[in-house]
């Protein structure tokens, strides 16, 4: 066993009652060899369907195999915003330690779903980065029309229909583009932290949305082109959902998970407070 195994190891014994500590099986032998076939790679990006425990489970499951490795550079997430990072916290250190230094919103992100792939890495003495678009630049973004050149023409086409759709066809038009911005500057805001955080011979993952992590859109376009970085998705098997071509072209590797239960999204949303909506993240 490697050495940062051993120490996550013995802090989970002192350590009974972490969250970062709870046990799930290692990749398997088949889902190592996939991953091996894509290393080495300055960033792995890891998306994910946000309401699927599977895919949580296979980021925890790779973050550890990585560590295990010495191979680690960081992990930063979507889930917590650019400007708040472990680093300096000790491989012990408690999860409230943990929580505040990432600011984690937890109302948005409940800690019980992402709380065990943060402290793996916190335990195996690797940096957590937070890389979304601070809430204070939001504004900032909608208003910036330089942001649209940052897709090509056809990119930002579809990007605006994402948005359409994950909005459930309920804004006005006037804020399609706008939205679209802050999906772009998003984007941008996680580019910029995976950058920050290279090490040469070691790897940055990166975990967020499958949407934010697509070759032809999201975060991939906004890294300098001399970045070597892979792409893997993880997607719940649907009977009556087919891939389409673009998420068919997305990803160096996909993950096919469980089918997870239909839900309304669309219905769940218009439900919400118009405060409160985030986005039908249907992904």
């Amino acid at each position: 066993m490697a050495r940062p195994a051993l120490l996550a190891a013995a802090l989970c014994i002192a350590l009974l009652t972490s969250a970062g500590c709870t046990t799930s099986p290692p990749l398997t032998a088949d889902e190592q060899a996939r991953l091996s076939a894509l290393l080495p790679a300055a960033v792995l990006l890891l998306g994910e369907q946000h309401d699927a425990p599977d895919h949580q489970q296979l980021q925890r499951q790779t973050v550890q195999w990585l560590a295990d490795q010495g191979r680690l550079a960081a992990v930063a997430m979507e889930m917590a915003e650019q400007g708040h990072s472990t680093a300096g916290l000790a491989s012990s250190a408690s999860e409230s330690t943990v929580r505040a230094a990432l600011a984690w919103d937890n109302a948005g992100w409940p800690w019980k779903t992402y709380g065990p792939v943060v402290m793996t890495a916190v335990r195996a003495g690797v940096p957590v980065l937070g890389a979304n678009l601070p809430m204070r630049h939001l504004r900032e973004a909608m208003a910036d029309a330089t942001l649209d050149a940052r897709l090509p023409p056809l990119a930002l086409q579809t990007q605006q229909q994402r948005i359409r759709e994950g909005h459930c066809d309920a804004l006005p038009e006037t804020q399609i583009g706008p939205m679209t911005r802050v999906q772009i500057a998003r984007d941008r805001a996680m580019a910029d932290t995976v950058v920050s955080a290279l090490q040469p011979g070691k790897t940055v993952v990166l975990i967020a949305g499958n949407g934010h992590v697509e070759r032809s859109l999201g975060v991939p376009l906004h890294l300098p082109g001399k970045v070597v970085a892979k792409v893997v998705t993880a997607r719940a098997a649907a009977a009556n959902r087919s891939a389409s071509p673009s998420e068919a072209g997305a990803a160096d590797l996909t993950w096919a998970t469980p089918p997870r239960p239909l839900r309304d999204y669309c219905a769940e949303f218009r439900a919400r407070p118009a405060s409160g909506r985030r986005g039908a993240e249907v992904k």
